[in-house]
């Protein structure tokens, strides 16, 4: 018999493969990092001798969720400045505080809080921008988190940051310190073309390049925005970018709420990705982004909680739910955004979205492990029909009862073994001290 590190037995399993393959009374052995054998209990127990054996019944075994765009530092800043207009919120509000408040220690436990929250809501790999991301790196690795992080650029001074070039730089910086890390890759993030004249924008699409990484900006996430770009530009965005050759398959853009079926095709024609923010579109009242349009004209699309000043959590089974439920109503068609659709957003595509489809984002034979198992014997998940329409239409992220990331096991039995959780939250605590004074002055 072979040892392997860890065996998951039993339960029902979703694969999300290319087949959305469902199986029953299925193990999955381990070794190492890496997923090497899914089969039968009995076959696997005959063949595999672990060193470790979790059993998974009653329960759903599935890849972890990959949460396409957040702002992780900004559990800091939960509930500061609510039920208000995106620029308004954002220019009068968000980033004076910024400007007041975020240093290193912010970065740092802000992040390892959001840690805490996306590992026990089911998260495992997440992307992330902010400032000082180095720190972000370094609470992700500390917590044993998968992610894809980058300093937020803007044309004006940041905490992080005086000038364009400084933020470049650290980029860099960011860009040789972590090549080659198993859990933390880095993006080239200019902020949005409202923050970013051309010469950052090429200076940013430069960089990326020449590291072979890929560049995220907020795009089109309000109506004002989109006329704004216009009259600056004389043309659309999305024309604007295919023109300055930033579009390519490794362009990721988010919010997309206002792209016209035009700027769809582009997207389609280029290989861009999407990631959708259904809570945060809604609560700022942007808009509802032409999701089902983008699927059906083959862009690949993925979900994201946006930063918890905006949302305000980072549970992707709740975004699951209203990405499904939103645009039903929108578009009057309880057909559209099927439960299965959505998964696949928050599981395989979203890792399709950031490039790491060869190693997340389904369960299979020589990716790396990171699973999660939701417990099945609840209440409010009985009886049990289809595993799909449960997770989106009736789940929550408290249901997810052991994670996985890496082959590594961080939460067993809704206990965090990589962050001591009470620590972040007495720190974020403090820093929420600071935060409000700052705001009365």
């Amino acid at each position: 018999m072979q040892e392997v590190d860890l065996v998951i037995t039993g339960g029902k399993i979703l694969l999300m493969d290319e087949q959305n393959t469902h199986l029953e009374n299925v193990s999955i052995a381990i070794d190492k990092c890496d997923i090497i054998a899914i089969g039968s209990s009995f076959d696997i127990s005959k063949k595999y001798n672990a060193k470790r054996i979790i059993t998974a019944e009653n329960s759903l075994i599935m890849p972890g969720f990959v949460n396409c765009h957040t702002h992780a530092a900004m559990t800091c800043f939960r509930g500061i400045a609510d039920d208000m207009e995106l620029m308004d919120w954002l220019n009068n509000y968000i980033f004076p505080a910024e400007a007041k408040n975020v240093n290193k220690n912010l970065a740092y436990w802000g992040t390892m809080l959001a840690c805490a929250e996306m590992i026990k809501s089911g998260t495992t790999t997440f992307k992330d921008m902010y400032i000082f991301e180095d720190e972000t790196a370094r609470a992700a690795k500390e917590a044993g988190m998968r992610c894809l992080v980058g300093e937020v650029l803007f044309d004006f001074p940041s905490p992080n940051a005086k000038t364009p070039a400084e933020g470049l730089a650290y980029t860099r910086m960011l860009l040789e310190k972590w090549k080659d890390d198993p859990l933390i890759n880095i993006i080239v993030e200019p902020h949005a073309l409202y923050t970013c004249s051309p010469p950052l924008l090429t200076n940013a699409k430069k960089l990326a390049d020449k590291f072979n990484a890929p560049v995220g900006i907020h795009l089109l996430e309000n109506k004002e925005e989109r006329d704004q770009l216009k009259e600056k530009f004389g043309k659309g965005a999305v024309s604007f970018l295919q023109d300055i050759g930033y579009l390519d398959d490794k362009f990721i853009a988010f919010h997309c709420v206002y792209l016209d079926n035009e700027d769809i095709n582009i997207f389609a024609k280029h290989n861009c990705k999407i990631v959708h923010n259904p809570a945060s579109n809604m609560k700022l009242a942007s808009g509802i982004a032409p999701v089902p349009d983008m699927l059906k004209a083959g862009v690949t699309v993925g979900l994201g909680t946006d930063g918890c000043a905006s949302n305000n959590n980072l549970d992707v089974i709740k975004d699951m739910s209203l990405a499904a439920k939103l645009h039903k109503v929108a578009r009057l068609d309880p057909t559209v955004m099927d439960a299965q659709t959505v998964i696949r957003m928050a599981t395989i595509d979203g890792a399709k979205v950031l490039g790491i489809e060869k190693i997340t984002g389904s369960i299979e034979i020589g990716k790396k492990a990171d699973i999660i198992i939701i417990g099945l014997n609840k209440p409010h998940l009985t009886p049990l029909y289809n595993e799909y329409s449960h997770l989106v239409y009736a789940a929550s992220g408290a249901d997810v009862d052991t994670v996985i990331i890496n082959g590594n096991v961080v939460m067993e039995k809704r206990k965090l073994l990589t962050i001591d959780e009470n620590e972040a939250m007495s720190k974020v605590r403090e820093i929420a001290v600071g935060i409000k004074d700052s705001l009365k002055k």
